[in-house]
């Protein structure tokens, strides 16, 4: 082990552990915060994804493990994905002390996670809603916690949870220490410091500057609804060898990845839901080359260390531009090249300057290929490998059926012709996705575009000085309010809207917290002068729909029904 390491004093478990994981140095942020969180101050790290905050807030807390009856610490996470992974981790860097970690979170039965905390738990890692749910069945006791981390806390702000995060820390003890890491410090972030935290001692990490000059960046203008049929067209003429697709939610890796290996591209999903167990297993044949192509969310990719990606997709946009530069960064590594490719809808144009800045590199236009390109392409293929046979002369067998047939009396260039047919039989099973044209649908109606500019949601439009520009309401609207535009959405309808004063955070937050799931997983939300629609994945809909009663906004309760 490293002096540097060694400096720092930690138990001789915890050594053992960070030994055995191959850590060499602290980053950055482990080596400001460790010492500072072994003297028992509150403190604030504003640090970016990938900078070791997990380590840097587990080996304190471990480092003052001691057995008792009730949970010792707690650390909320904004989603499944994150508490599962921190879960995770803390357990392998524990695990020379035989600490007991639980992750608790939406989507799973209390059965299991009961049981659990009434046999003994130390370290609690959960999404702020399960929590709060514990906490009113009387199954978890926060009442001998000694330290509280809030991980990622800008996220929590953006997914609607600082209220419950709020009720969660008025249940532990004053005398807790608290720890907070955020990427960013909005004021809401601040004054929940102001209010909860004793004198906390702040360490800010800088940003670090990524190279992606070994990285070929390009974007491509296509409508949201066609991004599927881009992607596949994309597929068809790129030199892939092995891919790594991001989109915003748990619930769209799954969608995605069995939407792509239904058009003959075998795609697997790497998500929260995953054991650890199934998680390798998936790592493993990526490594391998047995599988090409991973669709993941952003946290579920975090410490996925694999040299040989030669494409990273943005399938959506991420919100955070410094979160693109850490994405293509997975591609272009170890002295090779690597190609990132995004899919902008139209109303995202806007951001490409963010990240160019960002990346202080321009990103090139590119020209979706058409339906003669890949036809083209195809051919091309065919026509390539009949070459390779043709070098190799393996095809002894396949010379006497041929035989056979020309004594049969069938002419030897219909008998090549009939066995390429046979040998392209799969491309019937990817017809050629049709794209609308972006720049030829600019001039006509604009009911598309009226439609997403005049809806909340993912992607939002952004006015001119880059401020959330969420339209006017009561315009014209050509498309059809009561049907989701969105693929595997549903839209839901409550009877309160502009009247009523209601905003797009309230209704994300009321929903993600009382149906435990991520306000990310939400799609656009209308609202008119009576009524709000609200976009919400099939998937979830039933749960979303059995907590009705417990909805409101203010003090007014709401139902939510079918559109």
């Amino acid at each position: 082990m490293t002096t540097e390491f060694t400096s720092l004093n930690l138990r001789p478990e915890l050594e053992q552990a960070i030994l055995e994981l191959g850590y060499v140095t602290p980053t950055g942020i482990q080596a400001e915060m460790i010492p500072l969180m072994l003297t028992g101050v509150d403190v604030i790290g504003q640090a970016q994804t990938g900078t070791g905050k997990t380590a840097a807030f587990a080996f304190p807390i471990l480092h003052n493990y001691i057995h008792q009856r009730l949970p010792q610490a707690l650390v909320l996470a904004p989603t499944r994905e994150l508490a599962v992974q921190v879960a995770s981790a803390i357990e392998q860097y524990g695990k020379h002390l035989k600490v007991r970690v639980l992750a608790v979170y939406g989507g799973q039965p209390y059965g299991p996670q009961v049981n659990q905390l009434k046999r003994g738990v130390d370290i609690v890692v959960g999404t702020p809603g399960r929590i709060i749910d514990l906490m009113a069945r009387k199954v978890l006791d926060l009442s001998m916690i000694k330290s509280v981390v809030l991980d990622e806390a800008d996220e929590m702000l953006n997914m609607g949870f600082i209220e419950p995060v709020e009720e969660i820390l008025s249940a532990t003890p004053a005398a807790r220490q608290t720890a907070l890491f955020s990427a960013t410090l909005p004021v809401r972030i601040r004054h929940l410091a102001d209010r909860f935290m004793r004198d906390p001692q702040s360490i800010t990490i800088k940003k670090s500057t990524l190279t992606v000059s070994a990285i070929e960046q390009r974007y491509y203008l296509v409508h949201e609804g066609d991004k599927l049929a881009a992607l596949t067209n994309l597929f068809e003429i790129e030199p892939i060898t092995s891919a790594l697709i991001f989109v915003r939610t748990r619930v769209e890796t799954g969608q995605l990845a069995s939407q792509l290996s239904s058009r003959g591209f075998p795609a697997e999903a790497l998500n929260g839901d995953l054991e650890q167990n199934a998680r390798e297993q998936i790592l493993g044949r990526f490594r391998a080359g047995q599988i090409k192509v991973l669709v993941a969310t952003d946290v579920a990719a975090r410490g996925l260390d694999i040299d040989d990606i030669s494409h990273v997709f943005n399938y959506h946009l991420p919100d955070d531009a410094e979160v693109y530069v850490h994405r293509i960064g997975r591609t272009g590594r170890a002295g090779k090249t690597g190609i990132a490719i995004s899919l902008f809808a139209p109303r995202e144009k806007r951001r490409l300057r963010e990240i160019e800045h960002m990346t202080k590199q321009a990103l090139t236009l590119g020209k979706l290929p058409t339906a003669a390109d890949i036809n083209q392409h195809r051919e091309d293929q065919v026509l390539e490998q009949m070459k390779i046979w043709l070098g190799r002369g393996r095809y002894q067998r396949e010379r006497e059926l041929v035989a056979r047939l020309v004594e049969e009396g069938h002419d030897a260039m219909e008998i090549a012709a009939a066995a390429l047919k046979l040998s392209r039989a799969d491309e019937k099973q990817r017809p050629v996705a049709n794209v609308t044209d972006v720049a030829a649908s600019e001039g006509r109606s604009s009911s598309y575009r009226d439609r997403g500019d005049r809806e909340y949601g993912r992607g939002k439009p952004q006015s001119r000085d880059g401020k959330r520009d969420f339209g006017k309401r009561g315009e014209r609207d050509s498309g059809n309010k009561r049907a989701s535009h969105e693929a595997g959405m549903i839209r839901l309808k409550l009877n309160k809207g502009k009247e009523n004063g209601v905003r797009p955070n309230d209704i994300v937050g009321t929903i993600a917290h009382h149906a435990d799931i991520p306000g990310s997983s939400i799609g656009k939300i209308r609202i008119e002068d009576k009524f709000t629609y609200v976009d919400v994945p099939e998937a979830l809909v039933e749960k979303v729909l059995k907590h009705n009663g417990n909805y409101r906004i203010g003090k007014d309760k709401f139902t939510l029904v079918k559109s």
